[in-house]
């Protein structure tokens, strides 16, 4: 009897173990909408899409390195990203002419983060663009809790002093639904699975990545420091 016993504890040991290997496998599995790494990996990614004449672009057009953007205006580290790197790097990088800034979308967080990529779009017709763009970022509030619905994104375009009856027309329209949608699938085509990520492009070719919301300048880790990517790309 305490031998059968002894094999039945065993078996049942066994069996638990299991349990917990594959509760760690199914959680490791799962992938998170937006990050924030604190380690940076080479995307595996030949190329993304040219920069053309229809991206929102800054900067000098003639300049040989391009930070290209993927993110989300509802994604908080894209949020974050924005007020600690991308302004910086707008304001070292972009303003002294040394490089481009390209923003696209990859509105993957739901109807908002759609809704809210094409107002910008529609703001883009009144040459509001950017400060659209940035006045989102600067008001987010949550995911898909109604801070970036049609009625909001309205008010926003009435607050920086956007032409709203022509606003109103192209976002109730969906004029650029599809616009937003395509760069989202192209994105996703290229290996973009989260938000923010960046490319860092020399003649047009991807010689750099930035994986997260890492920030402009890190001393404890340089190498993770965009403001150094964006050197080793200049040099």
């Amino acid at each position: 009897m305490e031998k059968n016993n002894g094999f039945k504890q065993i078996a049942a040991a066994i069996i638990i173990v299991g349990v917990f290997i594959a509760g760690a496998i199914l959680i490791k599995s799962k992938t998170p909408t937006s990050v924030n790494p604190t380690t940076d990996k080479k995307a595996e990614i030949a190329q993304i899409d040219p920069v053309t004449a229809s991206d929102h672009v800054l900067g000098n057009a003639g300049a040989k390195v391009v930070m290209v953007e993927y993110a989300d205006f509802q994604c908080p580290f894209c949020g974050k990203f924005f007020t600690e790197t991308t302004q910086p790097v707008i304001e070292n990088y972009v303003k002294t002419g040394k490089i481009q800034f390209v923003y696209r979308d990859f509105a993957f967080l739901g109807p908002e983060s759609v809704k809210s990529a094409e107002a910008a779009w529609c703001a883009g017709d009144q040459n509001k663009y950017w400060e659209f763009h940035d006045y989102l970022f600067t008001h987010q509030n949550g995911e898909n809790k109604g801070g970036f619905a049609d009625a909001n994104l309205k008010a926003f375009a009435k607050t920086l002093g956007l032409d709203t009856t022509a606003f109103n027309q192209c976002l109730d329209s969906g004029k650029y639904t599809k616009v937003v949608t395509d760069s989202t699938t192209n994105a996703g085509k290229a290996g973009v699975q989260s938000t923010p990520n960046s490319f860092i492009l020399k003649n047009g070719k991807v010689v750099d990545t930035v994986e997260g919301a890492y920030p402009f300048k890190d001393p404890t880790r340089p190498d993770l420091s965009v403001s150094v990517k964006l050197d080793n790309a200049l040099k």
